[in-house]
């Protein structure tokens, strides 16, 4: 394949590329808004916590009595041949009955109101849960967002550093045909700007990639098209490392969720406890039957009559007091269970703020150190920019070689991915502070 044709083939594909994302860029606000619309984790952790908040109530904790309502109708006949005068004979029977029983506890040990404070720490506990869930997914669409902005910011670099490769290319192919050019020239010319071109095909493939991984994030198609904001825009650390840490130990989600296991597993121990004490229960019923017996007295005598009806109205109250004194032991182990569950808890509690502390440390020293790694790579692509155009004044008039001024390119692409690639990992780093200390807004 000639230059030409090279040429027109990428040219095409940067039409067809760029004229795919012809629309709005998406900003990283907005894309927080669609992924708690759509991502799938952050809908799955909503609804869990939902079910967490409606398991919490009065009801739940057997505060409330138990109602029960029944009934029944039945039709039995009989066939019976007899001169018994006090036999019924043949008969059909309606039985119609209905009864409302009420089961209400009185006192379990104090459990129900144990209970009732335990679903009230779960439901608190399903809403932390769902949010960490959701921070972690905001952050890795924001992560997604902006190495996607890296990736164009890449290939951009890649297309300036094709098209200078391509004039070069061009400028020894009419410098070898006027006999100006040596093929070496020609043909380092030629390898420069196939690996070049090599480089803006890898560029085009990491950008498709990065879009993928963003349309998923947002539950969209992988194939929808996104164009988002060319900067990163890098936010300062108003707050001390000490400020930093303390907002960490009141709100990281991580932090926040060992504490509330822990209140559970301190509240598993009184549940477990409440079962040494006596069970008072109040029992009511009403009941209602009745009762049709017909008879066929036809050249019949007898005692009964050929139609007999009963109806029977029941009525109890009573209280049920239950008390186990010995369970085989089980309830003590019970007990020396919770009581380890609940030492663990605390453990696991000091851990987390142990970790935490390390982690606040880590990003804010690695937030800081990659600003100064982004002021570095700044100066050194204005250095790169001015020893390009000097080296091409001097390439143009013949006092450098193709190969000074290749170097010169080098450089400068090398210097602008640096410094593009020290922008992302700053933007990252400032996302991992916010956090660290449950800063992320999720709307």
């Amino acid at each position: 394949m000639n230059l030409k044709m090279k040429k027109n083939t990428l040219l095409w594909i940067l039409i067809l590329f760029t004229g795919s994302q012809a629309q709005t860029p998406l900003t990283a606000e907005k894309a927080i808004e669609l992924g708690l619309k759509n991502n799938y984790n952050i809908q799955i952790a909503r609804n869990n916590a939902e079910v967490a908040e409606n398991n919490r109530g009065y009801g739940r904790a057997n505060f409330m009595p138990s109602l029960d309502a029944g009934g029944d109708y039945r039709l039995s006949a009989s066939e019976e041949e007899t001169n018994n005068t006090f036999s019924i004979g043949s008969s059909e029977t309606f039985n119609m009955n209905g009864q409302i029983t009420l089961n209400w506890t009185l006192f379990d040990g104090m459990r129900m109101f144990v209970d009732n404070a335990q679903w009230r720490e779960l439901a608190k506990l399903g809403q932390t849960q769902a949010r960490y869930t959701i921070e972690n997914t905001v952050v890795a669409i924001l992560a997604a967002y902006f190495n996607l902005v890296q990736q164009e910011q890449l290939l951009e670099v890649a297309g300036t550093t094709l098209d200078i490769s391509e004039t070069r290319f061009n400028k020894e192919q009419v410098r070898s045909e006027l006999g100006g050019a040596s093929s070496v020239d020609l043909l380092n010319a030629q390898v420069s700007y196939n690996e070049d071109h090599t480089l803006m095909l890898q560029r085009q493939l990491e950008v498709k990639i990065a879009r993928k991984d963003l349309n998923i994030l947002l539950g969209q198609s992988p194939d929808t098209p996104l164009e988002v904001e060319k900067g990163i825009d890098i936010d300062p650390v108003t707050l001390s490392y000490d400020a930093l840490l303390e907002r960490a130990r009141e709100r990281n989600s991580a932090l926040v969720l060992a504490r509330q296991q822990k209140i559970i597993a301190d509240n598993d121990i009184k549940l477990v406890r409440s079962d040494l004490y006596p069970r008072l229960s109040l029992n009511a019923g009403y009941s209602y039957a009745d009762r049709i017996t017909e008879r066929d007295v036809s050249g019949e005598e007898s005692f009964f009559p050929p139609r007999i009806e009963s109806t029977t109205l029941d009525r109890q109250v009573g209280l049920m007091l239950s008390w186990n004194l010995f369970n085989g032991m089980r309830r003590n182990i019970n007990i020396q269970n919770s009581r380890v569950e609940s030492r663990n808890r605390e453990l696991a509690l000091r851990e987390a703020e142990h970790v935490l502390q390390g982690l606040v440390k880590e990003a804010y020293l690695s937030f800081q150190q990659r600003l100064e790694i982004v002021a570095i790579e700044e100066q050194n692509v204005v250095a790169a920019e001015q020893n390009l155009e000097l080296q091409s004044e001097r390439y143009q008039v013949g006092s450098a070689t193709s190969l000074e001024f290749r170097d010169a390119q080098v450089n400068l692409s090398r210097a602008q991915n640096t410094l593009i690639v020290a922008r992302f990992q700053a933007r990252i780093a400032r996302l991992e502070i916010a956090r660290l200390i449950g800063n992320i807004n999720i709307m």
